[in-house]
């Protein structure tokens, strides 16, 4: 184990004087034991405290920081905003009321896994052309011109975007000014290298879902160039790129 790991055990253990293996192990499985009380359970005043918050409109977040800002020595007053939301959503009697999800800021009243698109079309990139829709000619590399891109991050966070033409390899590094990679910057950047190309060059462009492309129509407005994108986590559709 880490040093540190080592460290944080003794110190809530008692520290080096007062921790005991045996009391520790113990401890140890009584934290691990399931199903947990809910904090704000068994904490009411804590609860009354959220539920107020929430009330105001707080985010979850706003309210676990808040409550760690002003109860900085008092674990008893503190709740991460995961339990906020599991409590909500799960709701054990006598903790906060269902109704309170309406007071949150997208007022829906289930909660949806990290990444899961929304049905509403929120969190979809628009106007976005997949890689099935690429032409025929870029596919099989017979022509020149079709590009494949990605970001590559060096030492300090410092991003460089690469382009690698599929028909012949040929491989260009785009510096991006000041190590900006937002999405306008990055449009920018490869605009400009992009059009000191000749045109039967520049045909199309393949690229993952990342956010440093979600100027896209930006670029595409700025060069004439489509810009294709790949399905998620599917690196492989962009072999000439990974490869290179």
């Amino acid at each position: 184990r880490a040093p540190s790991t080592i460290g944080r055990e003794v110190t809530a253990g008692g520290g080096r004087r007062r921790y005991r293996a045996l009391k520790a192990d113990d401890r140890a499985w009584a934290r691990a034991a399931r199903p947990k009380p809910w904090k704000l359970v068994s904490h009411p005043q804590l609860c009354r405290l959220v539920a107020d918050k929430l009330l105001r409109r707080w985010s979850p977040q706003q309210i676990a920081g808040w409550l760690k800002a002003t109860f900085p020595d008092d674990e008893d007053m503190q709740v991460s905003h995961e339990s906020i939301y599991r409590t909500l959503f799960v709701q054990p009697r006598g903790a906060l009321r269902r109704e309170l999800t309406i007071y949150l800021r997208t007022g829906r009243a289930l909660r949806r896994p990290k990444g899961v698109r929304l049905p509403d079309g929120r969190g979809a990139r628009p106007g976005t052309l997949h890689i099935s829709a690429r032409p025929a000619e870029a596919s099989d590399r017979a022509v020149p011109g079709h590009w494949e891109g990605d970001l590559v991050f060096g030492k300090g966070m410092s991003p460089v975007a690469t382009l690698v033409e599929r028909s012949t390899r040929f491989l260009m590094l785009v510096a991006l000014p000041r190590g900006d990679h937002r999405a306008d910057a990055v449009a920018d950047a490869l605009a400009a290298a992009i059009t000191r190309l000749p045109s039967h060059l520049a045909r199309s462009l393949t690229w993952d879902l990342g956010h440093e492309m979600a100027q896209h129509a930006r670029f595409s407005a700025q060069t004439g160039v489509q810009v294709y994108f790949c399905d998620p986590k599917s690196p492989w559709q962009r072999g000439s790129n990974e490869n290179t």
